[in-house]
C-alpha cells in the first residue's frame, strides 16, 4: 500500500442567512474542524425601568 498523508481539502466558506462557517487548519491528529459563526437577528434594547403610577 502506498503510505500517503490523508489530507482534506479546503473548503470554502458557507454562507447562510445568520451563520457563516470556515474550515480550521488540521491538527496534530489530521482532524480538521470548523468555526460556526452567527450573525445578530435580534435587536437588544437597554432596559428601563417602568412609569410609577
Amino acid at each position: 500500500m502506498s503510505e500517503q498523508k490523508n489530507t482534506r481539502p479546503k473548503v470554502p466558506d458557507g454562507h447562510s442567512r445568520f451563520i457563516v462557517t470556515r474550515q480550521k487548519q488540521p491538527n496534530e491528529q489530521g482532524f480538521v474542524g470548523y468555526d460556526v459563526i452567527w450573525e445578530k437577528f435580534q435587536k437588544e434594547v437597554e432596559y428601563q425601568t417602568p412609569k410609577r403610577p
